[in-house]
């Protein structure tokens, strides 16, 4: 029967495509859930404290924002098989080049330190010490890199991405056992009529801080050359693009989710809490402090283990997908090997630069005072979002060269948006620059 045959032939298609799909899956989802990192867990937690849910409207703009800049590294990375360093050297010279990797290197430095900061302290509420924490942990992301398979860090990744999903009934059991009297209606409000009420201690600069916070750790100049350099190293080629588009999506989608449902949590207990707001400084101390604040209390202690696992991996992740951007970074302008598909004894500097990172970092975060820890957390995000326009410039400058890109450059929406995007990003860094400069224009208060 001709319609049988032909229903045969479009499920063998329909196969083939899921196939592929599941195939190119990886780089955008890791991309993504791996910026939910120790710093970002924090931020979320913050914000939840401290504005409740009035910034969950925030993740209806953050979801496009991650998204069109991400996508364009897939393209960018599938059409010319190179990493964004060496793509900035070639297409802007020495100078720009050099500027782009000291700026990455920078700030990837500085979110390594967060990504210690959370994960020894996620591992002092099970009672381990920093040491064993910081030594462990160590050892378990060198192993994973050197595997000598790109394939095979990816597979174990992608496990990891899956405790990130934690804090989901980590908010429900919040919400659940918390003190918000009315719910998920006031969930909803949050999302389309937010209402901030300032306080000595929380003015408009605190609030732009916050949301200049949320905005660095949800697009981070670490992620543009993370994700160019997976698909380049995994072998993605321009037939895989519209299947790396849909990974991004799913990642963006994915990791703004799961941040929304950490705000509700810590908004749940904090924020409405009936003796007075809570403020914490940290997802540790949020952790800490959820079986006191909310009224069950079983139902507070599970939340508070769900968090501090959700903790330790988010800085596993991130520590594991910002190291990496460095050493393929570095290797891409020195010229060494630098692929996880080659060994140590093939790609020595590779291995070493990210060792480098990993150690280095990692002592700072054991010398730092926890007062000194949660103000370097947030201080963080906001060095990111201020780096951010030169790394989105770069990216959109390269998108729109058509010797280089072909039929792949931006179109004219992907224009509009991304530009629109870098604008936006340059005037909240503004706006933030003007308020350290000038602290009583627009009012007191600081996170």
């Amino acid at each position: 029967m001709y319609w049988i045959s032909k229903l045969i032939h479009h499920l063998a298609r329909l196969r083939r495509r899921w196939l592929v799909l599941l195939a190119v899956l990886g780089p955008g989802i890791i991309t993504m859930v791996a910026d939910n990192d120790a710093g970002g867990i924090s931020t979320y937690a913050q914000t939840g404290a401290l504005t409740g849910f009035n910034m969950l409207w925030a993740f209806i703009l953050l979801v496009p924002m991650a998204y069109y800049v991400q996508e364009m590294t897939v393209r960018l990375g599938a059409v010319t098989k190179r990493g964004h360093a060496e793509a900035i050297f070639d297409g802007f010279g020495p100078i720009w080049g050099w500027f782009s990797v000291f700026d990455l290197a920078l700030i990837n430095w500085l979110t390594l330190v967060t990504e210690y900061i959370g994960m020894t302290q996620a591992a002092l509420l099970f009672g381990v010490p920093a040491w064993a924490t910081f030594t462990g942990v160590t050892a378990l992301l060198m192993a994973i890199v050197i595997t000598g398979r790109y394939w095979t860090f990816e597979k174990i990744t992608l496990v990891f991405c899956l405790f990130n999903l934690v804090y989901i009934p980590a908010a429900l059991w919040a919400m659940k056992s918390g003190h918000v009297a009315d719910g998920w209606t006031a969930v909803g409000r949050g999302f389309i009529a937010p209402h901030f009420t300032f306080t000595q201690t929380f003015g408009p600069t605190a609030l732009l801080t916050l949301i200049m916070a949320n905005i660095g750790t949800t697009i981070t100049p670490w992620q543009i050359f993370f994700q160019q350099s997976a698909v380049v190293d995994k072998g993605m080629d321009i037939k895989d693009i519209k299947f790396g588009k849909i990974d991004t999506l799913f990642g963006a989608l994915l990791t703004c989710v799961v941040a929304a449902f950490i705000i509700i949590a810590t908004a749940a207990a904090f924020y409405y809490y009936p003796g007075g707001q809570v403020v914490v400084a940290s997802a540790a101390q949020s952790a800490a402090r959820l079986p006191d604040v909310l009224p069950n209390h079983t139902w507070g202690f599970w939340a508070k283990g769900l968090f501090a696992i959700g903790l330790f991996d988010a800085g596993l992740l991130g520590a594991l997908c910002i190291s990496l951007s460095t050493s393929w970074a570095l290797g891409e302008v020195f010229g060494w090997a630098h692929s996880l598909n080659k060994s140590v004894r093939e790609a020595p500097w590779f291995y070493v630069a990210y060792l480098a990172m990993l150690l280095s970092s990692g002592t700072v975060s054991l010398v730092a005072s926890t007062r000194v820890q949660d103000g370097i957390t947030i201080f963080v995000q906001v060095v990111a979002v201020t780096l951010l326009p030169a790394a989105l410039v770069f990216l959109i400058l390269l998108l729109n060269d058509r010797p280089l890109m072909g039929t792949h450059t931006n179109t004219r929406w992907q224009n509009i948006a991304n530009w629109s995007i870098t604008v936006f990003v340059i005037l909240v860094s503004t706006l933030f620059g003007v308020s350290v400069l000038f602290p009583n224009l627009f009012g007191s208060g600081g996170v």
